[in-house]
């Protein structure tokens, strides 16, 4: 992306969170620990979704998918956080900032469109069962997954380049812990209401779309729970669907309050919190809510376990095995 000559400023510094930066080493740790063990978990849903055939279905694949995107998405932010809490502020250049920006959105969106497709699909299995197997295939699968990639890129492509084009000449401080387009644009001397009014859309696209889809899909599947004839099951079915709604709040709450604003550089200091819900606390849930309630992930982790156990064994055995034997040549050779 080649930026115009009036683009004074090629590095940017990212502030963090500078009233907190006393605790920098207990937050550093804090958010160390929930990274790893959101990259672990997400991590784990992927690895037993290719390796037990039992889950290669279009709900288990989908949700391997979004496993992945999810850990794209902290990775493109979590350690330029932790550095700045080990650190305190954080030089970047103007390309890296452009890259940063371009994959927290990309991955970001990507998510939400896949969020809405596994609605999509929770639909078809609770209030279609009998239609499933056909409507919901591998084919449909792979071309859903396909279609949320190229809806997320030339939109979030053009942005970043209509961002890339605008100049900066001071200040050179970004508000925020990653090069969000709000504080971004802020910092820019040239005409920024086309590129807000840009931000403001897309945002409004991407999220009130794949939430309108998200909503429809959950009433349905309310509906139909509602009509089960025992307790107990509307009971197990509301409480799992309880879980994911919570983390549906969390993440377009946060973002509707970040984006879906005319005027980018509004609240932008709030922005930093509701940015951490995003990138910190709901990647940490939705490994555990996706799978902690879901008997066919615990059944496949159990034999992963134990097949990984098995071979310990076997592998212990016939190390053994071969220096008994080892011992008993050299034994032989001894007394001869």
């Amino acid at each position: 992306m080649e930026v115009r000559n009036e683009t004074t400023i090629q590095e940017f510094i990212l502030e963090g969170f500078p009233a907190i930066q006393d605790l920098g080493n207990i937050f550093f740790l804090i958010h160390l620990l929930a990274y790893l063990a959101s990259i672990t978990g997400n991590v784990v849903i992927i690895t037993i979704t290719w390796v037990d055939h039992r889950l290669q279905t279009p709900m288990y694949i989908l949700l391997s998918t979004f496993s992945f995107f999810e850990c794209c998405f902290i990775t493109s932010v979590i350690p330029k956080l932790l550095s700045i809490f080990l650190l305190g502020r954080q030089p970047i250049s103007f390309t890296a900032c452009l890259i940063q920006a371009f994959s927290f959105f990309f991955f970001g969106s990507i998510i939400f469109f896949l969020m809405a497709v596994m609605s999509l699909d929770r639909y078809v299995a609770i209030c279609k069962p009998l239609h499933y197997p056909t409507i919901m295939n591998l084919k449909t699968c792979f071309l859903l997954v396909t279609a949320c990639f190229a809806l997320a890129f030339p939109l979030i492509t053009g942005l970043v380049l209509k961002v890339s084009y605008l100049s900066f000449c001071g200040p050179h401080v970004i508000h925020h812990f990653l090069c969000d387009l709000g504080p971004l644009i802020h910092l820019s001397c040239s005409d920024t209401k086309p590129t807000e009014m840009l931000t403001f859309v897309l945002a409004l696209f991407i999220l009130i779309t794949s939430l309108i889809i998200t909503t429809i899909a959950y009433s349905n599947i309310v509906v139909t729970i509602l009509r089960l004839p025992s307790a107990k099951e509307k009971q197990r079915a509301f409480s799992t669907c309880s879980s994911h709604l919570m983390v549906l709040f969390l993440m377009y709450g946060s973002c509707v309050f970040m984006y879906v604003k005319p005027k980018q550089t509004n609240r932008l200091d709030s922005n930093r919190e509701a940015a951490l819900v995003n990138t910190v606390v709901t990647p940490l849930l939705n490994p555990v809510i996706y799978t902690l309630r879901n008997k066919q992930v615990h059944r496949a982790l159990r034999d992963a376990l134990s097949r990984l156990r098995t071979q310990k064994q076997s592998f212990g055995g016939t190390y053994h095995c071969l220096e008994t034997k080892l011992l008993r040549r050299s034994l032989r050779n001894q007394r001869r």
